[in-house]
């Protein structure tokens, strides 16, 4: 399993109580898609600074009009170990992802993390997430591990997602509460078994995709509880018809259609 991730307490600027940080024991990529998130670019950067100050950043830009792409580049010279891909237009997440863990794969990197650039998926969770998987294939940001952890939210957004992973859940037989969720950490051979190049939905489907396939060839899936706050600066990327396209994408998985 390698050597654990190791951890110290460092208390914050100003001496505001603490913070945890993580020193891997394992080279990491944390991969970040971004759509005009210029607004939380720099907060996320430096809170993963913060809490991970070892891991590299790949952001895989989607053809922001609002500077994020600008933004990302001067990041990395203020504060180092920030990578950027600009794809010049919306492709969309299960395709960032894919370049991103084919990149991190090509490198070397020993576990690989997505998450979301709007600061729903909070930095100070990443030592914990990146230490579950010294024990499972792949450890997942869960909103619904421990009730329903989510901020901010509609109650019609969140009778969608309960819906949503409760679909996803029947459909598949994944042994998780959140199945949607995009914050999670992979050993590097788990995406190198089921083949990144193998992955083929985007959005919602894929987020299901990639634990389903992990889970299908044996590997652990294990979740770190986690409290979703929504985005507070800029506009959300997912809308209802994503989440219909992604329900059926979903069944299309599971039957082993196209």
């Amino acid at each position: 399993m390698g050597r654990p991730v190791g951890d110290r307490r460092a208390r914050r600027p100003g001496g505001r109580g603490r913070v945890q940080v993580s020193v891997p024991a394992h080279r990491v990529l944390i991969i970040v898609p971004t759509l005009n998130e210029r607004a939380n670019l720099r907060e996320l950067c430096e809170g993963i600074r913060t809490h991970v100050p070892a891991a590299d950043v790949l952001v895989v830009d989607d053809g922001s009009s609002d500077g994020t792409a600008q933004l990302a580049r001067a990041l990395g010279t203020d504060l180092g170990r920030i990578e950027v891909i600009e794809r010049g237009r919306r492709l969309g997440i299960g395709s960032a992802y894919r370049e991103g863990f084919s990149r991190g794969l090509a490198r070397g990197y020993e576990r690989l993390v997505s998450m979301d650039a709007d600061l729903s998926h909070e930095p100070r969770y990443l030592p914990a997430l990146i230490s579950a998987t010294d024990e499972a294939g792949v450890a997942i940001g869960s909103r619904y591990q421990r009730g329903i952890s989510v901020v901010n939210w509609s109650l019609k957004r969140l009778a969608l997602s309960v819906a949503a992973n409760g679909y996803a859940r029947v459909v598949t037989g994944l042994p998780v509460r959140d199945c949607t969720s995009g914050f999670q950490c992979f050993r590097r051979e788990v995406l190198e078994t089921i083949g990144v190049e193998h992955l083929r939905f985007n959005g919602y489907a894929f987020l299901v995709e990639v634990k389903y396939r992990a889970h299908r060839r044996g590997f652990p899936l294990r979740e770190v509880p986690i409290i979703f706050v929504e985005r507070r600066s800029g506009l959300s990327k997912n809308g209802l018809g994503s989440i219909v396209g992604g329900m059926w994408a979903v069944w299309a998985l599971r039957v082993g259609r196209p």
